[in-house]
């Protein structure tokens, strides 16, 4: 989004309590005019609540709700400019695809024949053409889902909201819906915002992520940042296969830091992060940049290494997980591209792991 560009969505110190219990506790949030923004959390984390928030479902206890600068907070959703793609498919059985995709044009009083051409067009851009006289019980999960983002798309409103939408799906055909998703979106160019547990369909359609998590939002990025630079310890905990090492600060040179994790010392860089001597802080080193050095072989000064104890392997197809027991008892997590041949150490046996 550009810096003097309306966003598209904005909440400012927006809560939403049931009770005692706070569901959402008073975020700010921007969403770019034509961006596939993603919230991205565990269950109960607040994410649901504020899609529902942003499309009028529900009343804030407390904040506001901007939709290109205009204030809607107390707007019902059909006064938005939003259109909701729920979770279950909440197709109509007793009618058509056709007749449930022009639903909503209906309601707005649209000529016959113009509904007819609004439909049809739809219907070709979603790949259903053909499939306009079936009932929903007929077609597939994937092609259900497709009749409800048609349903929706038809109605021509500039923000998409989407809760959980593939969560009915199998995996195989999450994978390939998130593809078409993400493509959909190019196409039609407004806006989407997405709601998912999933973080690999988080990471395959955003332009952005936001982590919600305990009714807040713990970071905002894009999906580079947010997979490869987390700033928060939570991100990285939740986001990827990371090691996190506990460690004190001992001294601080430049942009680098030198960390005492208790089993070792370790050099980092900052990355932007001011830290101080004696501060207690987190690294967090993703599981494939780790390696597992041969016995006696020389790292070299641009490795940072750790001995251990080589507990497991773990096949996972493509990749193979090798588990490590520090000397403390913490366990590393080693990544690798399956059948790349390297010689494994046995279960007990004295190891090395090191990163660049």
């Amino acid at each position: 989004m550009l810096m003097n560009e309306t966003p598209a969505v904005e909440v400012s110190a927006l809560a939403k309590s049931y009770g005692p219990v706070d569901a959402l506790k008073g975020i700010d949030l921007q969403v770019g005019s034509g961006e596939y923004f993603v919230l991205l959390g565990p269950s109960g984390g607040g994410k649901t609540t504020l899609l529902r928030l942003i499309g009028g479902f529900i009343r804030p206890t407390r904040g506001d709700v901007f939709l290109h600068g205009i204030d809607v907070s107390n707007l019902p959703p059909d006064k938005r400019p939003t259109s909701m793609v729920f979770q279950s498919y909440a197709l109509f059985p007793h009618m058509t695809v056709s007749q449930n995709v022009g639903y909503g044009l209906r309601l707005k009083r649209l000529a016959a024949r113009q509904i007819t051409e609004k439909v049809n067009a739809m219907l070709e851009m979603i790949g259903l053409t053909g499939l306009g006289d079936r009932r929903p019980h007929e077609l597939s999960g994937g092609q259900q889902q497709r009749v409800q983002l048609a349903r929706s798309l038809v109605l021509e409103r500039d923000i998409l909201l989407l809760d959980e939408p593939l969560a009915s799906l199998d995996a195989k055909l999450r994978k390939e819906m998130c593809i078409e998703l993400k493509h959909l979106q190019e196409k039609v160019g407004i806006t989407f915002v997405h709601v998912t547990h999933n973080q690999e369909e988080a990471m395959t359609v955003a332009d952005r992520i936001a982590i919600i998590a305990d009714g807040k939002v713990v970071e905002v990025g894009t999906t580079k940042q947010i997979y490869e630079r987390p700033e928060k310890r939570f991100t990285a905990d939740f986001i990827g296969e990371n090691n996190i090492f506990d460690g004190t600060v001992t001294s601080v040179s430049g942009t680098a830091a030198r960390v005492d994790l208790g089993v070792a010392e370790i050099t980092i860089e900052r990355a932007g992060i001011n830290v101080t001597k004696g501060a207690n802080i987190s690294v967090s080193i993703r599981s494939e940049l780790v390696d597992l050095l041969p016995d006696g072989a020389d790292a070299g000064p641009a490795f940072e290494t750790l001995s251990g104890t080589y507990h497991e392997t773990v096949y996972l197809g493509l990749v193979t997980a090798h588990i490590v027991a520090l000397e403390d008892g913490r366990e590393v997590n080693v990544r690798k591209i399956s059948g790349s041949g390297t010689v494994l150490p046995k279960p007990g046996q004295t190891v090395r792991i090191g990163w660049k």
